[in-house]
């Protein structure tokens, strides 16, 4: 199989080999498309557990075990109210 390269993809592959971590363009080629097969697995894995939190979220909210987003915004604001106040009153 004969595949063409960009000059700059060339030169790389060039270069990888001159440096002694390859012996080879078969060598070079072969460990990136290991690597891309390896990223390949790793998104679907992590697109997997993606879904399956999306799942966990709406069963849980289908179930009614939900808070309101306003009412979790407006907690944190509070909490850096007080933080602040707290800095104020120390000095800090």
């Amino acid at each position: 199989m004969n595949v063409p390269l960009t000059p700059e993809l060339e030169q790389l592959v060039k270069d990888k080999v001159t440096s002694g971590r390859y012996h080879s363009v078969n060598e070079v080629i072969g460990e990136a498309l290991r690597l891309l097969e390896e990223r390949d697995r790793l998104q679907e894995q992590r697109l997997a557990e993606l879904k399956a939190k999306i799942r966990e979220g709406l069963e849980a909210s289908e179930r009614g075990e939900v808070v309101d987003g306003e009412e979790v915004f407006a907690e944190i604001e509070e909490d850096i109210r007080r933080a602040e106040a707290e800095i104020v009153d120390t000095g800090i």
